[in-house]
């Protein structure tokens, strides 16, 4: 049997097909396509036309390249974001990406609705401005002529399932990161709908993780040459994907979804909505199986990934070489919080890092190895942070880390993340997010299959690096730097 996932990042998209041999879960990459915010008149935006195409492109190659159809297509993409609906169906325009500053000062034109401590008991939700409650509010505030037009409103995975057959649903995982999702309840928070100001109709009902929606209709069969395949609803939140292929045993461990984004947190069944998660401003976000991810999302390789497109204007530097040039460079040379306003979204990543410094009382980096390196160590640093916090609110012990995603190929963030934190790291699969798209879909052409036999499968299939943690005391020294930074 095999399946088809489509995962959907902030900076790129690919499409992988996945088959069962042997116990062992092997991945097939079919197509690698970027993606990225572009600008209209002064907004940021995703154009979401141009990735409906590469996701039939996919398609198309799945049908070329292998005689057997998949069982089904999984979605899942970042979160937060989505598109409104004309009355007819149509789509409204290019939905608006997490970045635009049109959301700057609508948490505080929110909370003068309903206080925040309200909004996070009702949702367990990280306040971070750029939630689609937040999005929506900064909407009705400017009154926003789309209000009169729309609808509907599709999130992001919601939007391509539309497209490729017809069916509105949204799935668990995703809904929970809209922060106007009760988790007690498990629907939608017609109180929070009311307060930001538009209309409950436009929200789909939401489905668990594993159910199937509809098929390919009829054109988009034309189009790519495939049969009618079913559509899943995985874990259609990327991170909610990932934290389900975490290839753990037992549960006294923690993860760490590392890419452009890092999420740090814990797996419980039940969510952790209290007045120390909120003053720790954690976030309950939903999993498979029934589980919540109680997390913080971190600023992650966003910094290096903005200074390293700055550095290659003129020609490109691999990351190879900025990883070998850190190395080789003084430790702890500045500390940065990754998770500072100032590196939200700034026109030049490398003034903005020069400036927190000046701000600071630090020097500030000179060299491509210690700008990469202060990254690095900042974001491990603040790893450590979270953990930290974690315990607080935690039950359980956290003995062990997991980091899944892009940033396990960096090698010397993984290392840096154990002597931060002074816990093993097992590092692994990279593809996480596409391996736990493509065995929620194993699970729902299988009821006889649980989460822990998904990670067994995952445990199997690929290798898990681990790190040791070292120079214990240099880090204890940096830890007591970080905090002096009051980090957020």
């Amino acid at each position: 049997m095999s399946w088809l996932a489509f995962d959907l990042g902030a900076s790129g998209g690919r499409a992988l097909l996945g088959e069962i041999r042997n116990d062992k879960l092997q991945l097939h990459e079919l197509h690698r396509f970027p993606n990225r915010m572009i600008t209209v008149r002064g907004h940021q935006h995703w154009n979401v036309f141009e990735l409906f195409e590469q996701i039939k492109q996919g398609i198309r190659l799945s049908v070329e390249q292998f005689s057997k159809m998949p069982q089904s297509i999984g979605i899942d993409t970042w979160g937060v974001d989505f598109a409104l609906l004309a009355a007819d169906g149509k789509v409204l325009g290019l939905p608006f990406a997490y970045r635009d500053k049109r959301t700057q000062g609508a948490m505080e034109s929110l909370f003068r609705k309903m206080p925040a401590k309200r909004v996070y008991e009702k949702t367990g939700i990280q306040f971070l401005p750029f939630n689609t409650i937040f999005q929506l509010e900064a909407m009705t505030r400017d009154n926003s002529p789309l209000l009169d037009t729309a609808a509907e409103l599709l999130f992001m995975p919601d939007l391509f399932h539309y497209l490729l057959s017809g069916v509105k649903k949204t799935e668990f995982t995703f809904a929970t990161t809209s922060q106007l999702f009760n988790p007690q309840t498990l629907d939608w928070d017609g109180e929070l709908i009311d307060a930001v100001g538009v209309p409950r109709i436009w929200f789909q009902d939401v489905v668990m993780p594993g159910t199937r929606l509809g098929e390919l209709g009829k054109g988009i069969c034309e189009e790519t040459g495939a049969p009618a395949i079913p559509l899943v609803a995985v874990a259609t939140h990327d991170t909610g994907s990932a934290v389900a292929a975490v290839p753990a045993e037992g549960d006294d461990w923690a993860f760490i979804s590392s890419g452009t984004w890092s999420l740090v947190g814990v797996e419980s069944y039940a969510p952790l909505i209290s007045q120390a998660s909120r003053a720790a401003n954690f976030t309950n976000e939903g999993g498979v199986g029934k589980t919540f991810r109680v997390l913080k999302n971190v600023t992650g390789l966003w910094l290096l990934q903005e200074c390293r497109r700055q550095w290659s204007q003129n020609k490109p530097v691999e990351y190879d070489k900025l990883v070998a040039a850190a190395e080789q460079t003084k430790p702890f040379v500045a500390m940065l919080d990754p998770d500072d306003e100032a590196f939200l979204n700034p026109s030049d990543m490398n003034a903005a890092i020069n400036d927190y410094c000046r701000h600071t009382g630090q020097r500030a980096p000179t060299t491509i190895g210690e700008t990469t390196r202060s990254i690095l160590e900042s974001i491990a640093l603040k790893y450590r942070w979270i953990i930290e916090q974690l315990r607080g609110i935690y039950d359980k012990p956290i003995n062990r880390l997991h980091i899944i995603g892009g940033g396990v190929k960096n090698r010397l963030l993984c290392q840096f993340t154990a002597d931060a934190t002074g816990l093993p790291v097992l590092a692994g699969p990279v593809e996480a997010t596409a391996i736990g798209n493509l065995l929620v879909q194993a699970l729902a052409g299988d009821a006889s299959i649980s989460l822990t036999d998904l990670r067994a499968i995952v445990r199997r299939s690929f290798t898990i690096e681990r790190y040791e943690p070292k120079a214990k005391s240099e880090w204890d020294d940096a830890w007591c730097r970080f905090q002096q930074l009051n980090p957020k």
